[in-house]
């Protein structure tokens, strides 16, 4: 395994790096609210940084969400990446391809993805859809849709397309997402057999990359604040309790980077990492609710302060604890998925 990332991963992470603290401000993000920052999506899409996924690989994305989640910034990348351009450009048919990504390329559209699949929409032998997402992140910014079916087909939908309606949902982080209810909408295979595991595999991993960016976020602000805060003449840093309450946060945010990475350089190298990525997802379920809650508890009273731009990162970390499985689910498949090997195995 190789972790070090190539000359063109290095540097797409290091112009996320000055976008997202250049643009992804607490002043802009308060100004926000709850939905998306047009004009921070547009540098990331202008700068390149969306079509770039292409090139650089999941772990290269994996990188630049770290980015993202330091900041909290609230673009809807993750989604565009895992849900449009990752699995059009894997199982996209040749005119899929060339007609999909260079709009997700620049930003003209914009990818979520209606996952995991919980059986709630089923596809008729014609190819429309019915059925309905409860909540579905960034779908308020959404020009299409990544929707699995009751049998884990993949289906593309256009929110504009007859027979979809959208609402809004607030949910724990602001991710602007909403209701989908498709009522016979059309829809467009996106590639076949294996196609809804692949595309969630890849998600898991690039929204662990995102937790990850999310709980170092927290975690440095936490150390800032602990370092200039004084409290019976000496800095709060220099309390014992405090210090390993820190160290426990850095030893768990380093837990979800380094299984996201094997998880993320595997697929590149085009491996089995089903279980890997249930592996860095289950860490970043678990530890990074363990570090928000740190670095939420280590600002003491700010930390309750709903204005503070650390409960941002609680919430972004509380957020991406549940989606896409929570620790408990992510470890019954992780157990069944390792029973049914070594059965094979053995058979």
């Amino acid at each position: 395994m190789d972790f070090h990332p190539t000359e063109e991963q290095a540097a797409a992470a290091g112009l996320a790096a000055r976008i997202f603290a250049d643009l992804a401000t607490h002043e802009r993000l308060a100004a926000a609210g709850t939905g998306s920052d047009a004009e921070l999506w547009k540098a990331l899409t202008t700068a390149g940084l969306t079509a770039a996924v292409e090139e650089i690989g999941l772990l290269g994305l994996v990188l630049l969400l770290e980015e993202q989640g330091r900041t909290t910034a609230q673009v809807p990348y993750a989604a565009t990446c895992a849900y449009g351009i990752l699995p059009v450009a894997a199982h996209g048919s040749p005119e899929q391809r060339a007609r999909l990504l260079p709009a997700l390329g620049t930003g003209e559209a914009v990818a979520t993805g209606a996952f995991p699949a919980r059986g709630r929409i089923t596809a008729s032998s014609d190819g429309r859809l019915t059925g309905t997402a409860p909540a579905v992140p960034w779908l308020r910014d959404a020009t299409h849709v990544l929707v699995p079916d009751a049998d884990r087909a993949l289906w593309l939908v256009r929110t504009d397309a007859p027979g979809v309606e959208t609402a809004p949902v607030e949910t724990t982080a602001p991710w602007s997402a909403g209701r989908l209810t498709l009522t016979g909408a059309e829809a467009e295979r996106i590639g076949s057999d294996g196609a809804y595991e692949d595309t969630l595999t890849s998600a898991r991993t690039a929204f662990a990359g995102l937790q990850a960016g999310v709980c170092a976020g927290s975690l440095a602000r936490a150390v800032e604040h602990t370092s200039t805060r004084e409290q019976f003449g000496r800095p709060l840093s220099t309390n014992q309790g405090v210090m390993l309450r820190a160290a426990d946060a850095y030893m768990d945010t380093e837990a979800i980077r380094v299984t996201t990475y094997e998880a993320a350089w595997r697929i590149d190298q085009g491996l089995p990492a089903r279980e890997h990525a249930l592996t860095a997802a289950w860490w970043a379920s678990e530890a990074g609710k363990r570090v928000v809650h740190a670095g939420q508890h280590l600002h003491g009273g700010m930390g309750a302060d709903l204005d503070h731009p650390v409960h941002r990162h609680f919430l972004w970390g509380r957020q991406l604890d549940a989606y896409l499985g929570c620790g408990s689910e992510l470890l019954a498949e992780l157990g069944a998925s390792i029973a049914s090997t070594a059965e094979g195995e053995h058979a």
